[in-house]
């Protein structure tokens, strides 16, 4: 099992991002959550199995079709099992 908190960064506010990003890590069986971060990134973490992660990444490089991603931080964390689902937090 496997956790990764993730920065994307580019035209990734006011395109979806959350949304469809909700959408795929729940098709992908990933748990934890995405925001919107006042300098215009999107934050998620994610937790799951190495392949499903895995697949979460690669999606997040492309994201939504209205979105441009220019750059994707991802940071290795313990993992936890903390999160039973995956959710959108609002500020």
């Amino acid at each position: 099992m496997r956790r990764v908190h993730t920065y994307i960064s580019g035209r990734v506010q006011g395109v979806f991002f959350r949304a469809t990003t909700h959408r795929a890590a729940i098709g992908f069986h990933i748990t934890g959550w995405v925001r919107n971060m006042p300098d215009g990134r999107v934050e998620a973490l994610f937790e799951g199995n190495n392949e499903d992660v895995d697949k979460m990444l690669k999606w997040c490089h492309v994201g939504p079709p209205a979105a441009r991603v220019d750059k994707v931080i991802t940071e290795e964390e313990t993992f936890i099992g903390e999160y039973t689902d995956f959710q959108i937090k609002h500020p």
